[in-house]
Protein backbone atom coordinates (compact mmCIF):
# COMPACT_ATOMS: atom_id res chain seq x y z
CA UNK A 1 0.00 0.00 0.00
CA UNK A 2 1.43 3.39 -0.99
CA UNK A 3 1.71 6.42 1.28
CA UNK A 4 -1.12 8.09 -0.65
CA UNK A 5 -3.26 4.99 -0.17
CA UNK A 6 -2.64 5.12 3.58
CA UNK A 7 -3.90 8.70 3.80
CA UNK A 8 -6.95 7.76 1.74
CA UNK A 9 -7.50 4.80 4.09
CA UNK A 10 -7.36 7.09 7.12
CA UNK A 11 -9.87 9.52 5.59
CA UNK A 12 -12.16 6.65 4.60
CA UNK A 13 -12.01 5.33 8.17
CA UNK A 14 -12.93 8.77 9.50
CA UNK A 15 -15.84 9.04 7.07
CA UNK A 16 -17.12 5.59 8.02
CA UNK A 17 -16.99 6.40 11.74
CA UNK A 18 -18.53 9.83 11.12
CA UNK A 19 -21.48 8.08 9.44
CA UNK A 20 -21.70 5.57 12.29
CA UNK A 21 -21.85 8.46 14.77
CA UNK A 22 -24.94 9.80 12.98
CA UNK A 23 -26.56 6.34 12.92
CA UNK A 24 -25.76 5.81 16.61
CA UNK A 25 -27.56 9.02 17.57
CA UNK A 26 -24.60 11.04 18.80
CA UNK A 27 -26.00 14.44 19.92
CA UNK A 28 -23.59 16.26 17.59
CA UNK A 29 -21.02 14.22 15.71
CA UNK A 30 -19.40 17.44 14.41
CA UNK A 31 -18.41 18.59 17.92
CA UNK A 32 -14.65 18.49 18.37
CA UNK A 33 -12.20 19.83 20.90
CA UNK A 34 -9.58 22.16 19.43
CA UNK A 35 -6.37 22.51 21.40
CA UNK A 36 -3.98 25.39 20.70
CA UNK A 37 -0.88 26.78 22.33
CA UNK A 38 0.30 30.35 22.67
CA UNK A 39 3.90 31.30 21.95
CA UNK A 40 4.65 30.91 25.67
CA UNK A 41 3.62 27.22 25.25
CA UNK A 42 0.54 27.53 27.47
CA UNK A 43 -2.22 25.31 26.03
CA UNK A 44 -5.93 26.00 25.82
CA UNK A 45 -8.84 23.92 24.55
CA UNK A 46 -12.45 24.47 23.60
CA UNK A 47 -15.23 22.73 21.68
CA UNK A 48 -16.09 23.90 18.16
CA UNK A 49 -18.04 22.37 15.28
CA UNK A 50 -16.53 20.72 12.21
CA UNK A 51 -17.95 22.44 9.13
CA UNK A 52 -16.05 20.71 6.32
CA UNK A 53 -13.59 17.87 5.84
CA UNK A 54 -11.87 16.54 2.76
CA UNK A 55 -8.32 15.56 1.77
CA UNK A 56 -7.21 19.17 2.37
CA UNK A 57 -8.11 18.96 6.06
CA UNK A 58 -10.68 19.67 8.77
CA UNK A 59 -12.35 23.10 8.83
CA UNK A 60 -14.03 25.17 11.53
CA UNK A 61 -14.98 28.84 11.64
CA UNK A 62 -14.32 31.53 14.20
CA UNK A 63 -13.37 35.14 14.84
CA UNK A 64 -9.74 35.42 13.81
CA UNK A 65 -9.13 38.02 16.53
CA UNK A 66 -10.52 35.81 19.32
CA UNK A 67 -8.15 33.85 21.51
CA UNK A 68 -7.98 30.70 19.40
CA UNK A 69 -7.74 32.72 16.21
CA UNK A 70 -4.84 34.77 17.58
CA UNK A 71 -3.06 31.71 18.92
CA UNK A 72 -3.43 29.79 15.66
CA UNK A 73 -2.08 32.68 13.63
CA UNK A 74 0.91 33.09 15.96
CA UNK A 75 1.52 29.35 16.33
CA UNK A 76 -0.25 27.64 13.41
CA UNK A 77 -0.50 24.12 14.81
CA UNK A 78 -3.53 22.47 16.42
CA UNK A 79 -4.84 19.21 17.81
CA UNK A 80 -8.44 18.06 17.32
CA UNK A 81 -10.34 15.46 19.30
CA UNK A 82 -13.64 13.82 18.39
CA UNK A 83 -15.31 11.61 21.01
CA UNK A 84 -18.26 9.43 20.01
CA UNK A 85 -19.16 7.28 23.06
CA UNK A 86 -22.24 5.77 21.34
CA UNK A 87 -20.26 4.31 18.43
CA UNK A 88 -19.24 0.67 18.95
CA UNK A 89 -17.62 0.57 22.41
CA UNK A 90 -16.59 4.22 22.22
CA UNK A 91 -14.47 5.94 19.61
CA UNK A 92 -11.97 8.77 19.77
CA UNK A 93 -10.36 10.32 16.71
CA UNK A 94 -7.32 12.54 17.24
CA UNK A 95 -5.96 14.80 14.51
CA UNK A 96 -2.81 16.91 14.70
CA UNK A 97 -1.43 19.22 12.06
CA UNK A 98 -0.53 22.62 10.72
CA UNK A 99 -3.24 25.25 10.33
CA UNK A 100 -4.08 27.61 7.50
CA UNK A 101 -6.80 30.23 7.02
CA UNK A 102 -9.31 29.16 4.36
CA UNK A 103 -9.72 31.30 1.25
CA UNK A 104 -12.19 34.19 1.14
CA UNK A 105 -14.46 32.55 -1.44
CA UNK A 106 -14.82 29.41 0.67
CA UNK A 107 -15.45 31.42 3.84
CA UNK A 108 -17.99 33.65 2.07
CA UNK A 109 -19.90 30.63 0.79
CA UNK A 110 -20.08 29.06 4.22
CA UNK A 111 -21.05 32.34 5.93
CA UNK A 112 -23.89 32.83 3.44
CA UNK A 113 -25.25 29.39 4.39
CA UNK A 114 -25.52 30.24 8.10
CA UNK A 115 -28.84 31.17 9.73
CA UNK A 116 -29.39 34.92 9.78
CA UNK A 117 -29.22 35.01 13.57
CA UNK A 118 -25.79 33.39 13.49
CA UNK A 119 -24.64 35.88 10.86
CA UNK A 120 -25.75 38.77 13.08
CA UNK A 121 -24.06 37.18 16.07
CA UNK A 122 -20.75 37.04 14.21
CA UNK A 123 -20.93 40.80 13.69
CA UNK A 124 -22.11 41.56 17.24
CA UNK A 125 -19.49 39.51 19.09
CA UNK A 126 -16.05 40.82 19.99
CA UNK A 127 -15.02 37.25 20.71
CA UNK A 128 -12.99 36.68 23.88
CA UNK A 129 -13.01 40.37 24.86
CA UNK A 130 -14.46 41.50 28.20
CA UNK A 131 -18.22 42.16 28.15
CA UNK A 132 -19.61 44.42 30.86
CA UNK A 133 -23.17 43.06 30.67
CA UNK A 134 -25.42 40.86 28.59
CA UNK A 135 -27.53 43.96 27.88
CA UNK A 136 -24.60 45.56 26.05
CA UNK A 137 -24.33 42.58 23.73
CA UNK A 138 -28.08 42.50 23.10
CA UNK A 139 -28.04 46.23 22.26
CA UNK A 140 -25.22 45.65 19.75
CA UNK A 141 -27.23 42.82 18.24
CA UNK A 142 -30.35 44.99 17.93
CA UNK A 143 -28.40 47.81 16.24
CA UNK A 144 -26.94 45.40 13.71
CA UNK A 145 -30.30 43.80 13.06
CA UNK A 146 -31.64 47.25 12.16
CA UNK A 147 -28.56 48.08 10.08
CA UNK A 148 -28.86 44.93 7.95
CA UNK A 149 -32.65 44.88 7.74
CA UNK A 150 -33.94 43.76 4.33
CA UNK A 151 -30.49 43.03 2.89
CA UNK A 152 -27.93 40.26 2.84
CA UNK A 153 -25.40 40.21 5.64
CA UNK A 154 -21.78 40.09 4.43
CA UNK A 155 -19.08 38.11 6.22
CA UNK A 156 -17.28 40.20 8.86
CA UNK A 157 -13.74 41.02 7.72
CA UNK A 158 -12.03 39.23 10.63
CA UNK A 159 -14.31 36.20 10.73
CA UNK A 160 -13.14 33.17 8.80
CA UNK A 161 -12.29 29.52 8.57
CA UNK A 162 -9.29 27.61 9.85
CA UNK A 163 -8.20 24.35 8.24
CA UNK A 164 -6.18 21.77 10.16
CA UNK A 165 -4.05 19.88 7.64
CA UNK A 166 -3.44 16.41 9.10
CA UNK A 167 0.04 15.25 9.97
CA UNK A 168 -1.25 12.62 12.41
CA UNK A 169 -4.60 10.87 12.61
CA UNK A 170 -5.22 8.40 15.41
CA UNK A 171 -8.24 6.10 15.75
CA UNK A 172 -8.91 4.92 19.30
CA UNK A 173 -11.35 2.00 19.58
CA UNK A 174 -12.64 1.45 23.11
CA UNK A 175 -12.57 -1.98 24.74
CA UNK A 176 -13.30 -3.53 28.14
CA UNK A 177 -10.70 -3.31 30.89
CA UNK A 178 -9.04 -0.36 29.11
CA UNK A 179 -7.60 -2.79 26.53
CA UNK A 180 -8.22 -0.34 23.72
CA UNK A 181 -7.11 -0.67 20.11
CA UNK A 182 -5.21 2.29 18.68
CA UNK A 183 -4.06 2.93 15.12
CA UNK A 184 -1.90 5.89 14.21
CA UNK A 185 -1.41 7.28 10.70
CA UNK A 186 1.39 9.83 10.47
CA UNK A 187 3.06 11.86 7.74
CA UNK A 188 6.81 12.50 7.74
CA UNK A 189 8.62 15.61 6.51
CA UNK A 190 8.80 14.17 3.00
CA UNK A 191 5.01 13.90 2.92
CA UNK A 192 4.97 10.11 3.14
CA UNK A 193 2.34 8.41 5.31
CA UNK A 194 2.93 5.42 7.59
CA UNK A 195 0.63 3.40 9.83
CA UNK A 196 1.33 1.67 13.12
CA UNK A 197 -0.49 0.24 16.11
CA UNK A 198 -0.02 1.73 19.58
CA UNK A 199 -0.24 0.13 23.00
CA UNK A 200 -3.48 1.06 24.83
Amino acid sequence: MTATDLYAEALATFNRLFDEAAAAGEPDRTAMIVATAALDARPSARTVLLKAHDPRGFVFYTHLDGRKGRELQANPHAALLFHWPRVRDGIQVRVEGAVEIVGDAEADTYFASRPRGSQLGAWASKQSETLDSRATFEQRLARLEAEFEDRDIPRPPRWGGLRVKPEKIEFWFGADFRLHERWLYERNRAGEWAKRMLYP
